[in-house]
C-alpha cells in the first residue's frame, strides 16, 4: 500500500462510519457539515433512525459554527452490510462498542473489502492500535487510532496514534483530513493505553470520586470546584502554561521550586475506589439532583452553544493556541 497525502486527501470524498452509537453519530454530523458523502453501517435495525435524528437534533449548533459548501442531512445514507458500506469508500471510522475482540474482528473485515488506499481510523479510547490491526492479511499498515472527544462535531481534539505495522503515510492522510474539518489532530508517537487526554481526565475522575466517596463534597460541588477554578484557565492554557503564569516572572523554575516537594505529599489517591451500590447510588443520585428538571436534550444543546462560544473565546485571546509537532 503506497499513500500518497497531497493526491490522496484531495479524492476523499466518500467516508463510512461504522458503529452508530453516540461517538459515530457524532462523526457522522461532523463529516456531513464539512461536505462529505457518509455511508453509515450499523447492524442495529432501529440504528438508521436514531442516527437520523441525532444527526437533525446537531445540526442547527453545525449552522451556527458554519457550514462547508456541499453540506447536506441528504447526503447520508445506509448500509448494514459492512462489506458493501466500506466498498468504496475512500476512509473509514470505526465506532463499535470498546471490545478488544469485537474491533479487532470488524477492522479485520473492512480491511478485506475497503479499498486498499483506504484508511481505517478508529475511535477508541483505550485499545492500541498495534491490537486493532493485529488480524488484518491485506493493509494493515493503513490502520490507525484517531480518538475523538464528544460531542465529536464540536470538540476539535483528535488524538492519532500509529500502530507497530501502521505507515507514517497514513497518519499524514489522516491528519490532513481532520485539519480540513477544523480540528486539533494531536499525533502521538507512543503508543499508550488510553492515549493521553483521558489518562489525565481518569486520573481527575479516580480522585473525584475518592472526594464524593469519603463524604467530603458532593457530585455538584465537586463540579463546581473545576468550572469555577481551574477549568476556566485549562479551557485556555491547559495545565503547564496555568501552572508556568502561577511562577510569575520567573515562571515554572520558580514554581516547581517552590511548589515541588509538595508532589511527594500523599494528597491525592490515584488508585479508583470499589465502586460499592453505595457509591455508585452517591454518583447516580448526586448527576441527576443536578440536572432535576431538565432533559438531556436541552443539557446537548446548552452545551453545544457554550462550547461554539468558548471556542469562539479561545481563538480571540490566544490565536497560537495550536498544536505544534508530535509527541
Amino acid at each position: 500500500m503506497s499513500v500518497q497525502t497531497s493526491n490522496t486527501t484531495t479524492k476523499i470524498k466518500n467516508i463510512t462510519v461504522v458503529g452508530t452509537g453516540v461517538i459515530g453519530n457524532g462523526w457522522i454530523t461532523r463529516f456531513l457539515a464539512n461536505g462529505y458523502h457518509v455511508t453509515a453501517s450499523d447492524l442495529d435495525p432501529k440504528a438508521e433512525a436514531r442516527t437520523r435524528e441525532a444527526v437533525s437534533r446537531a445540526w442547527p449548533a453545525m449552522e451556527k459554527k458554519g457550514l462547508t459548501n456541499g453540506a447536506s442531512l441528504d447526503n447520508l445514507s445506509f448500509e448494514s452490510d459492512l462489506g458493501k458500506a466500506v466498498s468504496n469508500a475512500d476512509f473509514v471510522q470505526e465506532n463499535v462498542p470498546e471490545r478488544e475482540e469485537l474491533k479487532r474482528q470488524v477492522i479485520a473485515e473492512i480491511d478485506k473489502y475497503a479499498p486498499e488506499e483506504t484508511i481505517i481510523a478508529s475511535s477508541t479510547s483505550g485499545i492500541l492500535p498495534s491490537t486493532l490491526q493485529a488480524d488484518c492479511s491485506l493493509y494493515p499498515e493503513r490502520v490507525i487510532v484517531a480518538h475523538p472527544f464528544n460531542p465529536v462535531y464540536l470538540m476539535p481534539l483528535v488524538e492519532l496514534v500509529g500502530g507497530q505495522k501502521t505507515s507514517p503515510s497514513s497518519i499524514n492522510v489522516a491528519k490532513s483530513v481532520y485539519d480540513g474539518m477544523e480540528m486539533k489532530p494531536l499525533v502521538i508517537r507512543t503508543e499508550i493505553e488510553g492515549h493521553v487526554a483521558d489518562r489525565l481526565m481518569e486520573a481527575i475522575w479516580r480522585e473525584a470520586l475518592h472526594i464524593v466517596n469519603d463524604g467530603v463534597a458532593t457530585t455538584d460541588e465537586v463540579d463546581a470546584s473545576i468550572v469555577y477554578g481551574p477549568g476556566l484557565r485549562w479551557a485556555l492554557m491547559g495545565p503547564f502554561m496555568t501552572l508556568h503564569m502561577g511562577g510569575g516572572k520567573q515562571g515554572m523554575a520558580h514554581l516547581l521550586e517552590q511548589f515541588g516537594p509538595a508532589l511527594k505529599l500523599p494528597w491525592t489517591k490515584l488508585e479508583a475506589p470499589e465502586l460499592t451500590e453505595e457509591l455508585s447510588e452517591k454518583v447516580i443520585s448526586g448527576c441527576e439532583q443536578q440536572t432535576a428538571g431538565t432533559t438531556m436534550e436541552e443539557l446537548e444543546e446548552r452545551r453545544d452553544q457554550f462550547l461554539i462560544e468558548l471556542q469562539d473565546l479561545v481563538k480571540k485571546y490566544w490565536p497560537a493556541a495550536t498544536i505544534k509537532g508530535e509527541l
